[in-house]
């Protein structure tokens, strides 16, 4: 037996291991690196659908506390719930899917975010590296997929990538123009292991975002204004995104200019607000497009001039200046010429707009009065409005949609689906904040209410939440009620049901002499008291994804079955509403005309064309 002692370290070396122990990285999967990175980012809540790809991650996320995974029913889901959830809270929407089909079924959710600038992260799980270009199960190149729909796409095949890249990714999708960024992990980077290294460094060459304006642009701008006899704020979903509706608020009272809201910009300017006209474009106000038409100044503060607003781009606004305020530099000039081109984050901008105006305005005050004049007596002779008594003896929908919105009040959050439906929830209901109107406006894509409503319900639980659909759109994604019932998600839906694809269908009787093809749902009644074929039964489907379903048929009956729907709140309410399905969306520029040739009503069209 051996007599030597065994060695015993000095307190300075052990407290010196001590210390490289401490500092030594852990060693994480790619998977935990994800999951970690996903955490130190702050992220609480994704919406996801696991497949084989992406197993490894799901593995992980299951032993979280601070994310909580609400398992969609279709991935499409997953994206507009990501979208809901953050255009109703400002912070990031995170939804995930596996390989193949998986990935794909997220494009149309990645598109729609990146037509209407939303913080998006998608990740999707990759079949293995070495098995990429070979046709491999459920393999798809997802990154050269949606390039052209997202602000960047990455592809990770090592695991020591991961944190670097969940860290770009956020970063990329919530500065500038916010919007959509995929990362695609393959399972190989998922399974294996690396350092994970946090905070990590990330390099992004060329990815400088501009905020802050050049001061002489600022002092061009100013002067136009002040110039100005005929102005109009012509405000865009950009101020929305960027949280400036108190500086909007503050700038418009300065200058006492008229002010007007884009579909993405409704609840950007509080719709009781003296100066505001409302919505322009193809269903637009009267006033609100005609201002935009007769003004000599255009102060387009991130809006992006889109065809909807515009009509025939040669007529729109033609004896107007333009000051165009937006941060992508990509947008300004794009569609109409700037006279002052301004680059920067709108409320940076109109931070720095509002003293450059008042000194500029100190020495010659502009005077608009006669143009109030003018835009006050196009208020009183065009006032919003709706026959609120069909002939078929059915419900009015802009009857319906308005008492939702002066019962449930602007605190609520009203997410649409797209078409005749959507048009009247932009038209009727009262926006006074932003956050509460949610909609898929450059996409238009059928089926984002239910499962946007869904996320937007999960980012602000405390908020009353309305989807209002068409009998259309519901049919898309009316899957995600099973989603909400299991996780006690109490969304509001209002199908309004006209029993066929309402906007189709008004193009078909005004463009296409009546013919109305395909467009017929078989969904609620032709006529009071008609005996009809309902396919689905939406009450039934609602109580079939544990859901209270309710039929509303008689305007008597519409108030009550409101507030019903706000009273329960233990599962989701669906209430189908059976509508006219003659009732058209008016005002409206048709397609290819200019906005001079609004019309306010059918009765009062000239003989319209289609270019």
């Amino acid at each position: 037996m051996s007599t030597e002692s065994t060695p015993v370290p000095s307190p300075a070396a052990s407290s010196a291991a001590s210390t490289a122990k401490k500092s030594d990285p852990p060693m994480l999967t790619g998977s935990g690196a994800i999951l970690a990175s996903l955490e130190k980012l702050g992220v609480t809540d994704v919406f996801g659908l696991p497949g084989g790809a992406i197993m490894p991650f799901y593995d992980e996320l299951m032993s979280s506390t601070a994310i909580r995974h609400i398992l969609v029913r279709h991935e499409q889901g997953a994206g507009h719930a990501a979208e809901g959830y953050a255009a109703a809270s400002g912070r990031l929407g995170v939804c995930i899917a596996t390989s193949g089909p998986g990935a794909t079924n997220l494009v149309t959710a990645i598109a729609d975010a990146h037509m209407d600038s939303v913080p998006l992260l998608a990740i999707t799980g990759q079949v293995f590296s070495t098995s990429m270009g070979t046709d491999a199960f459920q393999e798809v190149d997802i990154t050269g997929i949606t390039m052209p729909i997202t602000k960047h796409s990455f592809l990770v095949t090592k695991p020591e990538d991961v944190p670097g890249v969940i860290a770009a990714a956020v970063h990329i999708a919530t500065t500038g123009r916010p919007g959509p960024v995929l990362v695609d992990v393959t399972k190989d980077a998922q399974q294996k292991s690396a350092p994970f290294i946090w905070p990590p460094k990330v390099d992004l060459p060329g990815y400088r975002p501009v905020t802050k304006a050049h001061g002489k642009q600022i002092q061009a701008a100013a002067q136009l204004i002040v110039e100005s006899r005929k102005p109009v704020l012509y405000v865009g979903g950009g101020v929305v995104r960027s949280g400036a509706h108190k500086e909007l608020l503050a700038f418009a009272e300065k200058t006492g200019a008229p002010v007007v809201t884009t579909l993405m910009a409704r609840g950007a300017f509080p719709d009781s607000h003296r100066q505001n006209l409302g919505m322009p474009g193809m269903h637009g106000t009267v006033p609100a497009v005609l201002a935009l038409q007769e003004s000599d100044l255009l102060v387009a503060i991130g809006s992006r001039f889109d065809d909807r607003v515009t009509g025939k781009v040669s007529e729109f606004a033609p004896g107007a200046k333009v000051i165009h305020i937006d941060i992508d530099p990509a947008e300004i000039g794009k569609i109409r010429h700037a006279d002052v081109p301004i680059v920067g984050d709108a409320r940076e901008v109109l931070l720095d707009l509002l003293p450059a105006f008042e000194a500029a305005a100190a020495e010659a005050a502009p005077d608009i009065v006669d143009w109030w004049k003018r835009l006050e007596t196009l208020r009183t002779q065009y006032p919003l409005g709706y026959v609120d008594d069909p002939d078929d003896g059915l419900l009015a929908p802009q009857a319906v949609i308005e008492a939702i919105g002066k019962l449930s009040g602007p605190e609520a959050v009203y997410a649409a689906g797209v078409g005749q439906h959507q048009m009247w929830a932009a038209q009727f209901i009262k926006y006074e904040r932003p956050g509460a109107w949610l909609n898929s406006g450059g996409a238009g894509t059928m089926g984002y209410s239910v499962p946007a409503a869904m996320g937007a319900k999960v980012a602000q639980p405390d908020r009353l939440v309305w989807a209002i659909d068409g009998d259309g759109c519901f049919q898309m994604t009316n899957q995600e009620l099973a989603t909400c019932t299991i996780n006690n998600i109490p969304i509001k839906v209002a199908i309004i049901n006209n029993s066929s694809l309402g906007m189709v269908r008004q193009w078909q009787t005004l463009f296409y002499d009546g013919r109305h093809s395909f467009t017929d749902l078989e969904t609620g009644s032709m006529r009071a008291g008609e005996e009809t074929r309902m396919i689905p039964d939406f009450v039934k489907m609602a109580d079939a994804y544990g859901a209270l379903g309710i039929r509303v048929t008689k305007p008597e009956e519409v108030e009550p079955a409101i507030r019903l729907a706000m009273e329960t709140n233990d599962r989701p309410v669906v209430i189908d509403f059976i509508v006219s399905r003659d009732a058209m969306v008016w005002p409206m520029v048709p397609q290819g005309v200019g906005n001079s040739s609004v019309q306010y009503a059918r009765d009062h069209a000239p003989d319209w064309y289609e270019e």
